[in-house]
């Protein structure tokens, strides 16, 4: 990158490490060149003749080379290239013919059509809105098409990409109507430029060759807008220089007729870019003001989208709440490129703004067409959203008048409900364009229930923060309520009602424990549970998930004379559907992806048990032979006995009094949420109240990693019961990666730096994690250092899915680690209240505070990379990406 831009800042001419002898060729030329206006086709070689360097991706011969030979004292050529010396002998410069082949590429919609330049070698410009496009026929009498104003009497636009002329006509229809301070968005994301015609400037956009209906989306932030206008600019008079001042458009993309068109560019003025049209009416509008807001075409905006839109508000002395007299509202004009999704969704955000400049009971009046539509279920999402927040109902209420009274081209809500029909109406799934079906309406229903979601917080937002003139952009104040990313990253229940039958007619496979969960440890021969271990000198033990034999042995174990535990607390963590049929461990996945478990989006195990229970009634009842998957093969099976879980439990509670069953489901990878701590904690508390010599059983799947963090959680609260062992002093280890083996991860030792005596936090958590993991060598796991050991996987050869998989999974292994920091000075802060504050509460009120979730919402491996662009290192983005299976949708949208 250093060097890119230390070729884009040289101002010579020459190219001197192309033809170092051309300088000893008895020239007068300046050592230091003066710019001379020479019309080169030279890429980069703009009107004052300083070279760009700025690499396109595009090759093709070129035509003719242009000199204005009138000013050039004489032109000396060698093998090289031609050296061209100016009129006064000041200047001289290269034209190197390979150089521009090399760095141009020329591409053909279809081979009836003429080859030409393609912009950053690639795209296609397309005129950005045809005529159909306006479906309100406004662009006649307005300037631009589907122009309109919300309903009501607030002074909010909304329209589609207008050309300059027509964005002129716009603004004087505007002032026209008494108008004076105009406040112009445009939420464009994509680049557009304004190409000279007639007399008018006309938008044009890139676009690829596979789909040329479809814009430029979804950018890196690095390549803002701005930027590759400005680039596409350059390269557009390049290439019309290299081709008699023309190129080479497409208006019609439906029928191709005439098409492609030739467009005259003589000069750079020829082109506009988005900022020079929106801009430079502030000269002649003193009230006149102009935001680039760039939203997404699908889903909610990111957090900083929505704090430019604060930025605004804060800044705009019109639109801050004063105590004075009511002032006239400014007018907010909004534009996208048809003038729908994104224009629709920025006037409900000036809607809800406008709503608080007015005060609650200042509502613009409901005509009969915004009357409210049939009431419809809420989903499931939604009613715990208006649940917790404060007024919830009434958020709600506000966000769902707003999306009326500007639901004339589109409704967002009710948006929501026909992705949710289209998505359940499918009956087989097909594929399109390799993509599935059900998977493309799951994702639209998924991103405009998201889009819902977020109006409503930001509704709250305002409501908070607007009466204190925004202390706390959007961004922070999501950070200090992380219970709504949570939330949010369980929107997808579909899995709850996924029917039973699904295994009874082989859609679903059952696939046997053996196959899942090899007895690493060796423990099944004397103890008949797969990977059974116990922590050193401490009640405390780990398995994978027991038969119905395996836990009766067990619990002898645990209660026979030598260890006399007469109460032992049983923590099942699975969070996926477990069965035992014949005496072994089933559970069921789809055939196409034995190893992905399925996990249920509920932390409810009555709910879980509920499904288990439902699902061995299926089994039972059909008394059909199903596929099963053992370790080496695939049988087919008559289940002559099938019990649940909970069923097992419940057999042996008769024989063992003291034994407690719960069930707390985790997620498999990723850190325990805040609830769950507290139900383990809970647990742990209710059971050593009746025997402070209990023992505590954890299992999951394979006795490996969710039981090994349930197993520290025990470890470090029995310490805190019953007092810290004695530290050992740190090794000194000497083995690649000592550093991040003992956790010491940058963003680890921000946290550790933050929090009251934040070493020794960290110190009793790795001790906990290596007792712990003492017990299980032979896995080669620990759960610490499996952190880097996933990380450095990345470096392999992967597909980047594969990637982007092995960057969640470490980010999610390092934010369990941070999390078990976290509990472990929450019970030495909430001591001496003897932690009647649960953990959640803890995190809410104080950890946040404190700026523990800032921190977690920039978790990554900054020590390797740049966090900016790894959208994981996001709470929102990887509490959304854990959640999300990539399994055929199988139930109903809740």
């Amino acid at each position: 990158m250093a060097e890119k831009k230390q070729r884009r800042k040289g101002s010579g001419n020459v190219d001197h490490s192309l033809s170092p002898s051309l300088w000893s060729m008895g020239t007068t030329a300046s050592a230091a060149p003066q710019p001379v206006s020479v019309a080169s086709p030279l890429e980069g070689v703009h009107g004052n003749g300083m070279a760009d360097s700025r690499q396109s991706l595009t090759t093709s011969p070129f035509q003719t080379v242009s000199i204005h030979n009138n000013k050039a004292k004489s032109i000396i050529t060698n093998k090289v290239a031609p050296v061209v010396i100016t009129y006064n002998c000041r200047q001289e410069f290269q034209i190197h013919d390979d150089i521009l082949k090399a760095n141009y590429k020329v591409g053909r919609i279809s081979d009836s059509m003429p080859e030409h330049y393609l912009v950053q070698g690639e795209y296609f410009m397309v005129q950005d809105v045809y005529r159909k496009a306006d479906v309100l026929n406004t662009t006649g009498s307005y300037g631009a098409p589907n122009f309109r104003q919300v309903k009501g009497s607030y002074p909010l636009y909304g329209m589609g990409q207008p050309s300059l002329n027509g964005f002129r006509q716009v603004l004087q229809r505007l002032q026209a109507q008494g108008q004076e301070e105009i406040i112009f968005f445009c939420a464009r994301e994509e680049p557009v430029v304004f190409l000279h015609k007639d007399d008018d400037f006309l938008p044009y956009t890139p676009r690829r060759k596979e789909n040329l209906h479809e814009n430029l989306h979804g950018l890196e932030r690095d390549d803002m807008a701005e930027n590759l206008e400005l680039t596409i600019r350059n390269e557009l008079h390049d290439f019309a220089k290299l081709n008699e001042n023309v190129f080479y458009v497409y208006n019609d993309i439906e029928f191709f007729k005439d098409e492609p068109q030739k467009i005259s560019i003589a000069c750079e003025e020829d082109i506009h870019v988005t900022e020079e049209v929106y801009k430079r009416p502030m000269f002649t509008m003193p009230a006149y003001r102009y935001h680039r807001l760039p939203l997404p075409m699908e889903g909610a905006p990111l957090e900083e989208d929505f704090d430019a839109f604060v930025s605004v508000l804060r800044e705009s002395p019109s639109l801050s709440l004063g105590h004075g007299p009511p002032r006239q509202l400014p007018t907010l004009l909004f534009s996208c490129q048809v003038g729908v999704g994104r224009t629709n969704l920025g006037m409900i955000l000036g809607t809800l703004a406008m709503n608080r400049l007015r005060g609650d009971s200042q509502l613009p009046p409901q005509n009969e067409e915004a009357a409210a539509p049939e009431p419809r279920p809420m989903f499931q999402v939604i009613q715990s959203l208006i649940s917790k927040l404060p007024n919830g109902q009434q958020i709600m209420e506000e966000v769902d008048q707003a999306v009326s009274l500007c639901s004339e081209m589109h409704n967002i809500k009710e948006a929501i409900y026909e992705n949710k029909s289209k998505l359940e109406g499918i009956g087989e799934d097909y594929q399109i364009q390799g993509s599935s079906t059900k998977e493309y309406f799951l994702n639209r229903t998924m991103q405009s229930l998201e889009r819902y979601f977020y109006l409503i917080v930001f509704n709250a937002y305002l409501h908070e923060q607007y009466p204190l003139a925004f202390p706390s952009n959007f961004s922070q104040w999501m950070c200090g309520h992380a219970w709504l990313y949570r939330l949010l990253s369980r929107m997808d229940l579909s899995e709850l009602s996924a029917p039973a039958q699904l295994v009874t007619r082989g859609a679903r496979v059952l696939v046997a424990d053996e196959y899942l969960a090899p007895d690493v440890l060796s423990t099944v021969k004397e103890m008949k549970a797969v990977n059974f271990r116990r922590v050193p000198k401490m009640p405390v033990y780990g398995v994978a998930q027991p038969t119905s034999e395996a836990t009766k042995a067990v619990l002898a174990h645990l209660t026979d004379e030598r260890r006399k535990h007469s109460h032992v607390l049983w923590v099942n963590l699975q969070d996926e559907l477990v069965l035992e049929g014949n005496g072994q461990i089933f559970f069921p996945r789809e055939p196409s992806c034995l190893d992905q478990h399925i996990s249920l989006p509920t932390s409810d195990s009555q709910l879980i048990e509920k499904l288990e229970t439902s699902l061995k009634e299926e089994i039972l009842q059909s008394q059909k032979w199903l596929e099963v998957t053992l370790e080496q093969e695939k049988q087919m099976k008559m289940f002559k006995s099938c019990r649940t879980v909970q069923e097992i439990f419940n057999q042996h509670k008769s024989s063992h009094q003291g034994l407690m069953y719960k069930r707390i489901p985790l997620p498999e990878c990723s850190a325990p949420t805040e609830e769950d701590f507290d139900k383990l904690l809970e647990g742990m508390k209710s059971t050593l109240a009746e025997d402070s010599r209990s023992a505590f059983v954890f299992n999951c799947s394979n006795g490996k990693g969710r039981t090994t963090t349930a197993m520290v959680v025990a470890v470090l609260t029995l310490w805190h019961f019953n007092g810290f062992p004695e530290f050992a002093d740190d090794e000194i280890v000497s083995v690649p990666d000592a550093k991040y083996t003992k956790g010491e991860f940058e963003v680890v030792m921000q946290l550790v730096r933050l929090l009251p005596d934040g070493h020794r936090m960290k110190r009793e958590v790795d001790l906990a994690l290596d007792s712990v993991s003492e017990t299980m060598t032979p896995m080669h796991y620990h759960l610490r250092e499996i952190i880097i050991c996933t990380y450095r996987q990345i470096k392999s050869d992967k597909t980047e899915k594969e990637c982007q998989q092995l960057l969640l999974r470490s980010l999610q292994y390092l934010e369990r680690y941070i999390y078990l920091i976290l509990f472990n000075t929450y019970l030495h802060l909430e001591k001496k209240d003897s932690r009647q504050r649960s953990f959640t509460v803890w995190m809410e009120q104080v950890a946040a505070r404190a700026g523990v979730y800032d921190i977690l919402n920039q978790l990554g491996f900054s020590e390797f990379e740049d966090l900016r662009d790894t959208p994981l290192a996001r709470l929102r983005c990887r509490w959304q990406q854990q959640n999300i299976q990539s399994l055929p949708f199988r139930g109903e949208f809740i």
